[in-house]
């Protein structure tokens, strides 16, 4: 059990770094490079972390379940899925995963770039209408999980990418207004690596409350009872 837990905390902190070194770099990659603004979009930022999700799901969801979310994890925990302590060494995997691409990234190209990267509000985006926002967007991707990964009926050929084309949707649609994050680690690793802090908390307290939600609906509603 121990070497399991070992394997599937490296697992989460693999796939962790994965979605933050990539979408930070969907983000920041042009001006690095001295690229044309033109080149960095919604659709090229949300395909970015949406594939990086789906491969890395793909790739990993055998090992750990390929949560790579503290909001996931915390949707399995309060449905009884899986144990606190479980679900507390995968949080200090995905955070710590998240920690060491921003790390990286800040001894490659400085912390300008990260603090970019770092999700954050809009101009005119109260702090209510984020946690809304991150709440709400996160909901969809915790009831995709849990339709697609988690419930038995769904086919498990297409779970990765419905996971991963979710994240690409909520981005496209609400990335503008917060960033899109819907995961406590994509705003935290970048943070702290950066010292970009601003309305830190929305980025906890929308997703964690849209992740419950939705596993409860999935869990004690909508999925089949034996």
């Amino acid at each position: 059990m121990a070497g399991n837990l070992f394997k599937s905390s490296v697992a989460e902190a693999i796939g962790t770094f994965a979605l933050i070194f990539i979408g930070v770099t969907s983000i920041s990659a042009a001006k690095i490079g001295g690229a044309p603004d033109a080149v960095v979009n919604l659709a090229s930022i949300g395909l970015a972390h949406g594939l990086t999700i789906a491969v890395m799901v793909a790739a990993l969801g055998a090992v750990s379940g390929g949560h790579f979310n503290p909001a996931v994890t915390f949707g399995f925990v309060v449905t009884g899925r899986m144990n606190l302590a479980t679900g507390l060494l995968y949080w200090i995997s995905q955070l710590v995963g998240a920690w060491i691409a921003a790390l990286l990234l800040v001894a490659m190209f400085g912390t300008d770039p990260v603090s970019m990267g770092t999700p954050d509000l809009g101009k005119n985006v109260s702090f209510a209408a984020g946690v809304v926002t991150e709440a709400v967007t996160t909901f969809f991707l915790v009831l995709v999980i849990f339709g697609t990964a988690v419930d038995d009926r769904a086919p498990k050929s297409v779970f990765p990418f419905a996971i991963g084309l979710t994240v690409a949707l909520d981005i496209m649609g609400t990335g503008p207004l917060t960033g899109a994050a819907m995961n406590p680690a994509r705003t935290f690793g970048p943070a702290l690596a950066s010292g970009h802090w601003t309305n830190h908390l929305v980025y906890w307290i929308g997703p964690l409350i849209g992740g419950a939600l939705a596993a409860w609906v999935e869990h004690f509603f909508i999925m089949k009872k034996d």
